[in-house]
């Protein structure tokens, strides 16, 4: 009988041991890159959506200062907004940030105005006050808090979940609480995806800049993740993954795919006053779409979806694919905060395991 054990054994000793390769306290961490789609009459009007960056390992010490992550917390959403208090950036926590509750067991797989509205103020409420009594809601005009909570009742998202080091993430850290934290919102030259082009290229120095094509000039979220995309193809250390969140339902229409600005264009009721007007630009905006703004293959078509659930994936770093170790195995409850595992943790299990087979 303990000879038919040993191969059991043998195999457990192999698998721990490329688990504490993967999450020794030394190794990689993550965040991921959010492309979140343009909903309702604005989104319309400009289809271009919104890009946050998620960081694992990064958490909110309040929305405008920034810390290292404690055991089971599960990192920060940081991005540029308008209409906050002329803040550069916010941090928000990963699980308030996309359905403004606390913990994923509060989470409700639908919701409708009542629903989205109660949470939105409680959370505002016990968490939101410090950036100022003077901060608007927000409305169909302008934009406000409830920008900052609560997104995946808004819209659907996609994560470009790639690599970092701690090394880069503490001098992230630094860098972000070093600075000022105030910014004039700028639609064409200081938008949110000008912001997380710069973190972007403090993370990998020179690997996106600003063009005049496409898009004449602007940054736009599709844009920034399709160079993220393309960069990652040149260094497969990233591990990048797309994962996709979706929309909540029952709150909002369905919001509708992220678009460059010569796509949203020529493929909208804007291409024909353009032609009118001035056919060369209309050419011209059609040969940049043609060229160079398409952004092919930037979402694969069998990426993985990520539910309430399964939202941890995003906190452990990427690894290949014959990894034995899955979410489910690694977070199995839906009921409490993702925590980091740690190669104590580990030996623990080990020396446990090799002891019930003595």
């Amino acid at each position: 009988m303990h000879s038919m054990r040993t191969p059991r054994i043998i195999a457990f000793v192999v698998v721990a041991f490329a688990f504490l390769q993967v999450f020794s306290g030394n190794c990689h961490a993550q965040a991921a890159l959010l492309l979140e789609e343009p909903y309702g009459f604005f989104g319309r009007v400009n289809p271009t959506g919104h890009l946050a960056i998620y960081f694992a390992r990064v958490c909110a010490e309040t929305p405008t200062k920034l810390r290292r992550c404690q055991p089971g917390e599960t990192g920060a959403v940081i991005a540029r907004y308008s209409d906050i208090n002329h803040y550069d950036w916010i941090a928000i926590p990963l699980v308030p940030y996309l359905y403004s509750v606390e913990g994923i067991e509060n989470v409700p797989s639908r919701v409708n105005h009542e629903t989205v509205n109660r949470l939105r103020d409680e959370y505002h409420e016990a968490h939101l006050m410090e950036l100022g009594e003077h901060v608007r809601k927000g409305d169909f005009w302008h934009g406000g808090w409830t920008e900052l909570i609560g997104v995946a009742y808004e819209r659907r998202m996609y994560a470009f979940r790639f690599d970092t080091t701690e090394e880069q993430d503490d001098a992230f850290i630094a860098r972000m609480n070093a600075k000022n934290n105030r910014s004039h919102f700028e639609l064409f030259y200081n938008n949110c995806a000008d912001f997380s082009r710069a973190v972007l290229n403090e993370y990998f120095p020179h690997a996106l800049s600003r063009n005049f094509l496409p898009d004449a000039g602007m940054t736009t979220p599709k844009q920034i993740a399709y160079r993220l995309k393309r960069y990652a193809e040149k260094h497969p250390e990233l591990h990048l993954r797309v994962f996709e969140i979706p929309q909540v339902l029952g709150y909002r229409h369905r919001s509708e795919p992220n678009k460059c600005i010569s796509e949203s264009l020529v493929t909208t009721g804007y291409a024909l006053p353009i032609t009118i007007l001035n056919p060369y630009l209309a050419g011209a905006l059609l040969a940049d779409y043609a060229l160079r703004g398409r952004y092919h293959h930037l979402i694969p078509k069998n990426h993985e979806i990520l539910t309430p659930e399964t939202l941890a994936t995003l906190t452990y770093p990427g690894v290949p694919a014959e990894n034995p170790f899955s979410t489910r195995a690694l977070f199995p409850s839906a009921g409490e905060y993702a925590v980091f595992p740690t190669a104590a943790n580990v030996e623990v299990v080990l020396k446990e395991s090799m002891n019930a087979h003595e």
